[in-house]
């Protein structure tokens, strides 16, 4: 396998096998022009396997997002061939369009207002703020 070198861009590393697909379409990568990786199930020392995210272009991450859906993610940022950076991701306090409510009965899925969901607790347990309900 043959993946080349980012010149400036990102590489989102550790995130949990199987999860690299949901954090590809949280952060919109398939309507980038530029070249964007996804390698599914790579090797790795702490968790036996990881898929990772290479980005060719620096643009606006939602790091919320990604902290979510991988809270044990690094984001790597590379400018000219090197890394510069190295973002460890903290859970958000609140998350805005990430996830939808579950409750069919909630305003939120009924009118057209943004999805907004509160962090509960140290676990990571989100409620939304206008049923409370617990997002899955």
């Amino acid at each position: 396998m043959n993946i080349d070198a980012i010149e400036n861009g990102y590489v989102i590393d550790h995130i949990p096998s199987g999860k690299g697909m949901r954090v590809y379409e949280i952060l919109g990568l398939d309507s980038l022009s530029c070249q964007v990786a996804i390698i599914t199930n790579a090797k790795s020392k702490k968790n036996n396997s990881k898929d990772i995210i290479k980005i060719n272009e620096l643009i606006d991450l939602d790091l919320d997002s990604i902290a979510y859906i991988a809270p044990n993610a690094t984001v790597n940022v590379i400018k000219d061939s090197t890394r510069v950076e190295k973002r460890k991701l903290t859970l958000p306090d609140e998350l805005r369009d990430v996830i939808k409510c579950p409750n069919p009965r909630c305003i939120s899925n009924n009118e057209p207002i943004t999805h907004v969901f509160k962090r509960t607790d140290d676990k990571g347990t989100y409620r939304c703020l206008y049923c409370e309900t617990k997002a899955k």
